[in-house]
């Protein structure tokens, strides 16, 4: 378990990371391969990292590290749809208490949804689960928004980066 203070230092390192990686790279689907391995690296119990993308109607799986998952996800449905829905980031402390969960991993026990959005248009969303309750707090939305916000810059001015 990490203190505060480590927790804080390793998200510190994995934005210099990120923006390493972004650097270096222009493509937006690499970019969301090489974040969401990142990210599965970098955290301790992930056991799902990745995003999910709108296609302008709902929500489907694209670059992650985990287990086969679930491919669409309706607007409002689960974690990842309510976060989309809200353009908000979502903590769920214990998935199994949350009503609109949507169980794609029995490994996961807990989970935080970013929102991806840009020029005020939804893109997706970074989707992470941990292997243990609770494995998220206000210090992982705070580094995960910054992360997500590094990427948004490099998205095309194409918000829908999915077609039907």
């Amino acid at each position: 378990m990490w203190s505060e203070k480590q927790k804080r230092d390793a998200y510190e390192l994995l934005l210099l990371q990120q923006k390493g990686l972004l650097e270096a790279e222009s493509n937006w689907l690499a970019n969301l391969a090489n974040s969401s391995a990142l990210l599965a690296d970098a955290l301790p119990e992930t056991v799902f990292a990745g995003y999910y993308l709108f296609d302008g109607e709902e929500l489907i799986l694209g670059p992650f590290q985990g287990r086969v998952s679930c491919t669409r996800i309706k607007l409002g449905k689960g974690v990842c749809g309510e976060s989309a829905a809200k353009r908000k980031t979502l903590i769920v402390t214990d998935v199994k208490k949350h009503e609109n969960y949507i169980s794609c991993d029995s490994a996961a026990r807990s989970e935080i949804v970013v929102p991806l959005v840009k020029d005020g248009k939804l893109v997706g969303v970074l989707d992470i689960d941990c292997g243990k309750v609770a494995g998220y707090d206000e210090i992982d939305k705070q580094f995960l928004e910054q992360y997500v916000a590094l990427l948004e810059q490099t998205l095309p001015a194409k918000t829908v980066l999915l077609a039907n």
